[in-house]
């Protein structure tokens, strides 16, 4: 069978329809559909990881007023606001799982995409000795794999894997949120302004040369809307979901 990946259109939602939409995808990726897409945000908004408590996000009063999301994801506390994320949503097994990790193959495809637009990044080397994960701030942290310009983290990724289907999102910093001053952007350490579509175009044509695979653009179904809208009300605006930790 040909591993062709369904591309769907750039587009800006908030926390909780975002995250719908991603776990759209792994309903759809279980069936036998793999889909890549890259997304912006209404205005900044804190996703936490699955494991983590919901009161980390008072622990910073820079974060503790805005909008809040709980990802289907582990990993730490992210601010999405200058940024384009992606998601990827792959059937289990062959051909689309052929032995390489996804989290370190997906950043060297983000890689390709930055060096297109003229932007030299590099990969955070393994190092010896256990990896420390915190609570708060992913990107505060740097752990092999990850996507650097200069000494600053450009690129991290959350996964989750479900028995039929892998699903992983991660984030492209752009530019500099005012609620993290600490984090720069694209903008701040290389002096070059990018438009999310100008990512989200160099990667499409980065996956595309990584992988082998034919892309195909496509919209969201009609089964798939409904399932964001229904995960929307039922999941990703609930507290039974947000605040279950």
């Amino acid at each position: 069978m040909e591993s062709v990946i369904r591309v769907l259109p750039y587009a800006v939602a908030d926390g909780p329809t975002n995250m719908a939409a991603d776990e759209a995808l792994v309903h759809s990726a279980a069936a036998g559909v793999a889909s890549l897409r890259s997304y912006g945000w209404t205005e900044a908004t804190l996703s936490l990881g699955y494991f983590q408590p919901s009161a980390i996000r008072l622990s910073d009063p820079r974060l503790a007023n805005l909008p809040w999301v709980r990802r289907p994801s582990g990993g730490a506390t992210l601010v999405h606001h200058h940024e384009l994320t992606y998601c990827l949503a792959l059937p289990a097994g062959a051909p689309w799982q052929t032995g390489q990790a996804w989290m370190p193959r997906m950043h060297r495809i983000i890689t390709l995409a930055l060096a297109e637009l003229g932007l030299a990044g590099q990969i955070e080397p393994v190092r010896d000795g256990p990896i420390q994960h915190g609570d708060v701030l992913c990107f505060q942290q740097h752990t092999p794999g990850d996507l650097l310009i200069g000494h600053s983290k450009m690129v991290g990724s959350s996964q989750r894997k479900y028995r039929q289907a892998l699903m992983q999102h991660g984030s492209i910093l752009i530019a500099q949120s005012e609620h993290t001053p600490l984090l720069p952007g694209i903008r701040e350490v290389t002096g070059v302004t990018l438009l999310p579509l100008q990512i989200h175009n160099a990667t499409i044509k980065a996956f595309a040369a990584e992988t082998g695979w034919p892309l195909c653009s496509d919209d969201w179904t009609e089964e798939e809307n409904a399932s964001i809208e229904e995960l929307v009300s039922a999941k990703y605006s609930a507290a039974a979901w947000n605040e279950k930790r």
